[in-house]
């Protein structure tokens, strides 16, 4: 009798251990899911913030008027004395 008694305080042990341990995974993968809804909030916040300052950048240079550059005419190079020598 005494040797069933301990069985069953045995298994009601391994019993609550496992419970126990279910609540513990399912608290785990809930705290997961609010770090992954957080992260991709934060991500999604992100996002917009850099598309939003790339839209102002090229808004931005878009308005800017675009400088012209003269080119200056190059003229005809005459040979130095120098250059004859060294050839």
């Amino acid at each position: 009798m005494a040797k069933t008694l301990e069985l069953q305080q045995k298994a009601e042990e391994q019993f609550h251990q496992t419970i126990k341990k279910a609540q513990e995974a399912k608290q785990a993968v809930s705290q997961y899911e609010a770090d992954a809804a957080a992260d991709r909030a934060k991500t999604a916040r992100l996002r917009a913030l850099r598309l939003a300052k790339e839209a102002a950048e090229a808004k931005e240079s878009a308005e800017k008027k675009p400088t012209i550059k003269k080119q200056r005419s190059r003229s005809k190079k005459t040979t130095s004395p120098l250059a004859e020598e060294k050839a």
